[in-house]
């Protein structure tokens, strides 16, 4: 199988077509309007894959509150998904209420999904993608690491807020340890701007200054 570059940040989302769990699906113009995290997962009906989708489930409402959806893929049949999500209600007493796309190899290649190590299996990747359509992260992990799933309700509110008010998020957000759950005020770039800082913001110097929202 031919391997594809991963997209880059700032790329926009590859357009695709894509069988799901829910049916035909067109990305990205299926969320358009809303974020959506695109993540992959090695196979069906394995246990860490399992406790992966079961944590994206627990916090899907509060996905949903933020405006952003989910959807999840594999190089399974439909058919594998479907019998695993009912495994998945019936067992573990959770409906996977997102779309899991049904892939033959095509969309994890044109991610670049498929890695050396991972043999014909897809690796855990993560996409944020924003409602214009816009690449905004990309994460992606070895098979025997499952992933964070607070850091992606972080991860989210923090792009927003970055949007919204024009500023970028410290290390740690909202419990860095210098400034808490301030947020930093981008650098000025004039002389002019450089020297007003400190009577603007609180800041360790006129390149780092700080604000509450």
């Amino acid at each position: 199988m031919e391997e594809h570059k991963m997209p880059l940040i700032g790329d926009m989302f590859p357009e695709m077509e894509v069988q799901t769990t829910m049916g035909q699906m067109k990305l990205p113009d299926a969320f358009k309007g809303k974020w959506f995290i695109l993540f992959s997962h090695p196979a069906d009906f394995t246990p860490v894959c399992t406790t992966e989708f079961y944590a994206f489930q627990k916090r899907y409402p509060e996905f949903r509150a933020m405006n952003t959806e989910l959807i999840g893929l594999s190089v399974d049949q439909v058919f594998s998904h479907i019998k695993w999500a009912q495994w998945i209600e019936q067992n573990l007493g959770l409906k996977i209420e997102f779309p899991i796309i049904a892939d033959t190899g095509k969309v994890a290649s044109t991610l670049g999904l498929i890695h050396s190590s991972a043999g014909s299996n897809t690796v855990r990747a993560v996409f944020f993608v924003d409602p214009t359509g816009k690449i905004r992260a990309i994460l992606y992990y070895p098979a025997e690491l499952g992933r964070n799933f607070d850091e992606f309700v972080r991860m989210i509110k923090a792009f927003q807020i970055a949007d919204a008010h024009k500023v970028a998020m410290p290390a740690n957000w909202p419990n860095n340890e210098l400034i808490q759950d301030r947020v930093i005020v981008p650098p000025a770039t004039d002389m002019a701007t450089a020297e007003k800082r400190p009577q603007e913001y609180d800041c360790y110097d006129w390149w780092f200054c700080h604000k509450s929202l």
